[in-house]
């Protein structure tokens, strides 16, 4: 009988595994013998095959060469990273991967989608109540994992919006910082993406009411997205999304414009 903490891991881990364990069986070879095969241990292929650890991208890459599985591990690789995300996310993480367009304001802190490695990995280790490094280390996977949306192909159209303030938020320390504002500009350099920043100042604008998320699905469906305190809503009813829609045409008439928000940014960067 499984314990609560096996009931609650990702199918998609389990799944992963089996087929993993069928692949060996079916190439003669030992958990040992296929750990030694792509350097990793004989408890580490045990765990992955068990669905108690998701398998990393290497792990993946190895695997599939050394079982002539021809890609089929690496098709599922997208499964496994998005099951490491937390529970409320997965769904919206979906969606947005398939994504025809996505447009976001962020407030608070710089988007997941163009976080770096340390900032990431900063923000889920202040997490409340605390987080295990595993934890943290699978979190830190999947949100980078979700930024192969940057650069896919075909292209998605994403322009973010973001608040001067959480740029300036000192989330890890400087060098971390440096290493976030410099990717915010070469990001920002695609073809595809827009980063705008809001500058801070008095008064009211339409973003004080929080962050959101707008979409448009391969589908042509548009659908909004709001989080808070772990809590995510995907938000489908169009007159709801209609006035996300005018929210966010306002922001993008209130804040910099592309050029001057990488001025901004180079100046923020000079900084430190």
């Amino acid at each position: 009988m499984k314990t609560k903490e096996e009931s609650d891991l990702p199918g998609a881990w389990s799944a992963y595994g089996r087929l993993l364990q069928y692949l060996r069986m079916q190439a003669g070879l030992s958990q040992q013998e296929l750990g030694e095969a792509i350097g990793y241990s004989m408890e580490q292929v045990a765990s992955v095959e068990q669905g108690r650890r998701p398998a990393k991208a290497a792990f993946t890459t190895a695997a599939d060469r050394v079982l002539d599985a021809r890609g089929v591990l690496e098709v599922l690789q997208d499964e496994v990273d998005r099951a490491k995300l937390p529970r409320f996310f997965r769904n919206f993480a979906l969606i947005e991967a398939e994504v025809l367009s996505r447009f976001s304001y962020d407030p608070l802190l710089v988007p997941g989608l163009l976080q770096t490695e340390a900032y990431a990995r900063a923000v889920f280790a202040g997490h409340c109540p605390p987080l295990s490094e595993e934890i943290v280390d699978q979190h830190t996977e999947a949100r980078l994992s979700r930024q192969k949306l940057l650069t896919r192909v075909p292209m998605a159209e994403l322009s973010f919006i973001i608040s001067e303030e959480a740029l300036r938020n000192p989330v890890g320390d400087a060098e971390v910082m440096r290493g976030q504002w410099q990717r915010l500009l070469e990001v920002g350099a695609l073809r595809n993406v827009e980063v705008q920043v809001m500058p801070a100042a008095p008064g009211f604008h339409a973003g004080l009411n929080g962050p959101f998320v707008m979409l448009e699905t391969k589908e042509h469906q548009h659908l909004g997205y709001i989080e808070s305190q772990e809590v995510g809503c995907v938000v489908r009813d169009p007159a709801e999304v209609s006035a996300f829609g005018l929210r966010y045409g306002k922001l993008r008439s209130q804040a910099l414009n592309g050029v001057e928000s990488a001025r901004l940014i180079e100046r923020l960067a000079g900084e430190t």
